[in-house]
């Protein structure tokens, strides 16, 4: 009698562990399943991000998911550059120009950080003002690729011209310059610096200059295209050049 009740007792305690144990797998399993399904949902949301659109915009904002060509034009659809991860959280990441906690002044003669440009498609490019030779054909290429970008676009860019002769590119004499070449409006700002964030900022661009006399300077001939958050997307190099690729990139910035 003893025995048959100690085998009863010992056969509800296996169970019961048995019981235990299938809980525990069952357990594990759904956790496997809702890890893989959270990844799942992230892939996708990734690859929701990756749209096309015909580069002379025949659809004006319509976008596809795959690549392929315009049913109008006929052209192969480009990749349209969308928001990171940074931007999308208000994050700033570490290629961006943001970083920099250098102090400028707008030719308003407002003191800013790089930082407070935040939230445009920045096309930007080191002149100074007494500049008789590169520059003014630097401006030039500035005011035609802003001829070019539609008014629907333009109000999400900022156009920037830094001086590297600060000492000379008072906030009042950019002021001047800017009515003087009728780049007064609000898409355009100028910015005077330091000797010091002039330098760490043409580091960053990859922009060399030096100082050949007190009013002259040697420097290389560079526009850049900067996301909203603040990282380098595009560059072109040289005088008179052709803005196709600039202008495509900053179309694809501002959709």
């Amino acid at each position: 009698m003893n025995f048959s009740k100690k085998n009863h007792e010992h056969g509800i305690h296996i169970n019961t562990v048995s019981n235990y144990l299938k809980l525990i797998v069952a357990a594990f399993v759904l956790l496997i399943v809702a890890t893989s399904c959270k990844s799942d949902t992230a892939k996708t949301s990734e690859t929701a991000l990756a749209m096309y659109q015909c580069p002379m915009q025949c659809e004006e904002d319509k976008t596809y998911d795959e690549a392929g060509s315009c049913p109008i034009c006929k052209m192969d659809l480009k990749h349209v550059e969308t928001a990171s991860k940074n931007l999308e959280s208000g994050e700033i990441s570490e290629e961006s120009i943001f970083n920099l906690t250098s102090k400028w002044h707008t030719e308003e003669g407002k003191e800013i950080q790089l930082e407070d440009l935040k939230g445009k498609t920045l096309v930007m490019v080191m002149i100074y003002t007494s500049c008789k030779a590169a520059c003014p054909r630097l401006v030039a290429d500035m005011r035609h690729i802003e001829a070019q970008i539609p008014a629907k676009n333009v109000k999400n860019v900022q156009f920037a011209l830094i001086s590297i002769d600060p000492e000379t590119d008072t906030p009042e004499r950019l002021k001047a310059f800017a009515i003087e070449n009728e780049m007064d409006g609000e898409q355009w700002t100028f910015l005077q610096g330091t000797d010091g964030g002039v330098r760490e900022f043409a580091n960053v661009l990859s922009v060399k200059y030096k100082e050949i006399s007190p009013i002259d300077f040697s420097h290389s001939n560079i526009i850049s295209v900067f996301n909203s958050g603040g990282e380098l997307k595009h560059q072109q190099e040289g005088l008179g050049v052709d803005n196709k690729e600039t202008i495509d990139a900053i179309l694809q910035l501002t959709q």
